[in-house]
């Protein structure tokens, strides 16, 4: 895969994290070359309904309380975000919750640094996918 997205494809800017945490720019919709996804917090007129619908990001508590993550509400970690972060423990060996205990206790920025050494390729170095045991960009199987 040779995305076209940017110069640098290693970059994690801030809004590509979720407010559940995921870090979109692990994404297959991010990382995929036709229609990829401007990740959760990006303009959802290319995204399928499924994405523009998400429970977590459009949460009455985390709309009406104007907060960026999960964490900021008083019900963290709620229902939905235990199922999803069951999930993705399960099939990705990623925890959403983690993530976002890291950002409260780290920052932002601190976290985004620990997901690019977490996040890389072994043998090409470039950024893995979360959703794939092999290597976007040199094929390499890493899980």
């Amino acid at each position: 895969m040779t995305s076209k997205r940017s110069a640098n494809r290693n970059a994690i800017p801030t809004k590509l994290i979720a407010p559940c945490g995921m870090n979109c720019r692990l994404c297959l919709a991010y990382t995929r070359d036709k229609k990829p996804c401007p990740g959760c917090r990006g303009d959802d007129s290319p995204k399928p309904e499924s994405r523009v619908g998400c429970r977590i990001k459009n949460c009455e508590k985390m709309v009406n309380a104007k907060v960026k993550y999960c964490f900021g509400c008083n019900s963290f970690p709620c229902a939905r975000l235990r199922n999803l972060d069951k999930r993705y423990r399960t099939k990705y060996g990623m925890s959403m919750i983690d993530n976002l205990e890291k950002i409260r206790k780290l920052g932002i920025r601190q976290f985004i640094r620990s997901e690019k050494e977490r996040w890389r390729c072994p043998k090409c170095g470039e950024m893995l996918c979360v959703h794939t045991s092999q290597c976007p960009f040199c094929q390499d199987t890493w899980r």
